[in-house]
């Protein structure tokens, strides 16, 4: 996994300066994420790995996969590393990408956990304290997860919130250990 972040790094950096430099953040972003989607699946990698199938047989199956137009520019970036049979890396390339886009724009990512669904007025108002609180612009994605029994779980970076019952009742539980 380190390699594949490793060999990605070069491939995200360009791409992102590319983008940046031609205004077309948001448009690489979606391309990426579609690109990503398709080469994580595991029919696609064994297409990927088949050296019966032609370069361009490749690029194709990964354009078409990925559902709407790739521009001029998408579709060679995809044919480069077809050629250099990094296209296996397009996850860590998207992943890689969004960070480095997140960084220039002054954007965090936060994971929201909940025991319960939250409604669209509860998750706004959490979405305000918290931007109010770590100072920036954050990406929030909630899922649920009823192992919490109640409460919510946070992650910003590498901060963690966990305001949740499963949380509290560990943590009595640690504390009664000792």
């Amino acid at each position: 996994m380190a390699e594949n972040v490793t060999l990605a790094r070069p491939y995200a950096e360009a791409v992102f300066a590319l983008a940046r430099d031609a205004g077309t953040l948001d448009t690489w972003s979606g391309v990426l994420s579609r690109l990503a989607q398709v080469a994580a699946d595991a029919d696609v990698r064994d297409c990927l790995a088949n050296p019966s199938l032609s370069p361009e047989r490749l690029v194709q199956l990964l354009a078409e996969s990925a559902g709407g137009a790739l521009g001029a520019e998408q579709q060679a970036f995809v044919a480069l590393l077809v050629q250099n049979e990094r296209a296996a890396l397009l996850p860590e390339i998207s992943t890689m990408f969004h960070q480095l886009k997140n960084v220039h724009e002054g954007v965090r990512d936060a994971v929201v956990t909940s025991a319960f669904p939250l409604d669209a007025a509860a998750q706004a108002q959490l979405v305000g304290d918290l931007q109010s609180r770590f100072g920036t612009r954050l990406n929030v994605s909630v899922a649920v997860d009823p192992e919490l029994i109640g409460g919510v779980r946070i992650a910003v970076g590498d901060a963690v919130i966990d305001a949740s019952v499963r949380g509290k009742l560990a943590a009595m539980a640690a504390a009664l250990q000792n």
